[in-house]
């Protein structure tokens, strides 16, 4: 980050100089995302302000455009504050402050009788105890919505897509790691594709639980220097600006208090995590080879290649996902563990908190982009799928109801003992090839000839209104 010189000189104040003094820790700053998201609450809440008669128009104004400078992403070196910090983010919601009052007085007119005050003004009819609280449940919302929900929905539309080119591959299901009945290798990727599917409903869930914000509660949940009207109000102009149906919480007693909400939808969030691990594990176990291992699926070259053996070409992609679901899930655990900062009407690691979650969200939805186009659209099929499922004595499933599971055992562990086919097996024991040939229609075993239907992508993932807090970084 860029530090500000005599062309852009620093613009807060003495609030942020005692926290950078303060918190030389990490020299990592709170994400853009959430700065991004906290001039939009300030700039929705100086518009309130000056509604209620708080503000004077003219100061309401200077501070809406200054927010506006901050959200298009214009003086990111002007908050230096580090993410380990005071426990509820107040130094941050005063660099805040003292930015946007600066870049506001700027604005006012020429002789102007007084400057715009950072707690008078800027914060008006707020504390950090609610806003940076807001600030973070909303931040991760709209991240959810513009980022994670349509990354996951490209990979399992492109999952899907594989479903259907697959179909017609019969092969041997597993489980328990072992040979099981027939099944399609577009079943599986069906299956994939619906833990996909699943996993966007989840995040939409989790996108409702972060819209109840605290906005509203000031310093403890009791709304003190806060006018009545100044949270519904403010909340109401954020729907408009994020297209997200923003609401106060029903008790602020409980959502200043608690990091709830977050751990609630950081759950949801890891769940989606996991759901792509188990995929990506599954495709890189299928394409384990090309010859000493399942060989089933040939997955696209990543260019990436072993630095002594010619020829050997990792996974890299499913194996950059593994790494990302890890991640997750160990945010999920700092997630976690900040509830321990929740001490009577107040949680204290909310910035943590804040960088875990938007750190979860970001990744996530990049590698579900990456394994949606550059693993799973290139995935093509092999020959050794409909190979095993020839040579698989799991075949004798279909026979028991015929003969009993007793004499299908005995059929099954002949096969195996003499090293022939279920087919040439079952016609000693009584079967004539017509039957089987019917009875042991790999297609007929996997219960479904016709394809699934297409699910067609309806989710809304675009912001329509308003200002535009999307960018990603």
């Amino acid at each position: 980050m860029p530090e500000p010189s005599e062309e852009c000189p620093r613009l807060w104040g003495a609030s942020t100089d005692r926290a950078v003094a303060n918190f030389a820790i990490s020299g990592q700053p709170m994400p853009r995302a959430f700065l991004r998201t906290l001039a939009l609450v300030k700039q929705a809440a100086a518009e309130t302000n000056a509604e209620l008669g708080l503000l004077d128009p003219l100061v309401a104004s200077a501070i809406t455009a200054a927010a506006q400078e901050v959200i298009e992403g214009r003086h990111w070196h002007q908050f230096p504050v580090d993410v380990y910090q005071t426990g509820s983010g107040t130094s941050t919601n005063m660099n805040c402050n003292e930015v946007l009052a600066n870049l506001a007085t700027t604005r006012l007119p020429t002789g102007s009788a007084r400057a715009v005050h950072p707690n008078d003004d800027v914060n008006r009819c707020q504390s950090s105890n609610d806003v940076i609280p807001t600030t973070m449940q909303l931040s991760a919302a709209i991240a959810v919505r513009v980022a994670l929900l349509p990354a996951m929905e490209r990979l399992r539309h492109a999952l899907e897509v594989k479903a259907r080119a697959f179909w017609p591959v019969v092969k041997v299901a597993r489980t328990h790691l072992q040979d099981a009945a027939p099944i399609r290798l577009g079943q599986e990727f069906h299956g994939y594709a619906g833990q996909m599917e699943e996993s966007c409903r989840r995040l939409r869930t989790a996108m409702a639980e972060l819209l109840y914000v605290p906005l509203g509660g000031t310093a403890a949940g009791t709304g003190i220097n806060a006018h009545p009207e100044f949270a519904a109000r403010t909340c109401a102009r954020l729907s408009t600006r994020t297209g997200l149906e923003v609401r106060e919480t029903r008790n602020h007693f409980h959502a200043q208090a608690t990091l709830d909400v977050m751990i609630t939808a950081h759950g949801l969030i890891k769940a989606a995590a996991l759901a792509v691990w188990k995929v990506a594990s599954d495709i890189r176990l299928l394409a384990t080879g090309p010859r000493a291992g399942l060989g089933e699926l040939i997955l696209p070259d990543a260019g990436v290649t072993s630095s002594i053996m010619p020829g050997k070409s990792p996974p890299a992609v499913l194996e950059s996902a593994h790494m990302v679901v890890a991640r997750v899930v160990g945010n999920d655990a700092t997630m976690g563990f900040a509830q321990t900062g929740s001490h009577h009407e107040l949680n204290l690691m909310m910035p943590v908190a804040t960088v875990s979650m938007l750190e979860s969200i970001e990744l996530l939805a990049a590698t579900a982009d990456n394994l949606a186009t550059r693993c799973v659209a290139g995935i093509a099929a092999t020959g050794q799928g409909p190979d095993n499922l020839r040579r698989s004595v799991m075949l004798v499933t279909a026979l028991s109801p015929l003969v009993g599971y007793d004499e299908a055992a005995r059929i099954a562990q002949e096969a195996l003992e003499t090293d022939r086919t279920v087919h040439e097996v079952a016609v000693e024991h009584g079967f004539t090839a017509e039957q089987l040939a019917t009875l042991l229609d790999p297609g007929t075993l996997t219960g479904a000839p016709d394809l699934p239907p297409y699910t067609k992508n309806t989710e809304n993932t675009e912001i329509t209104e308003g200002t535009d807090v999307t960018e990603r970084d």
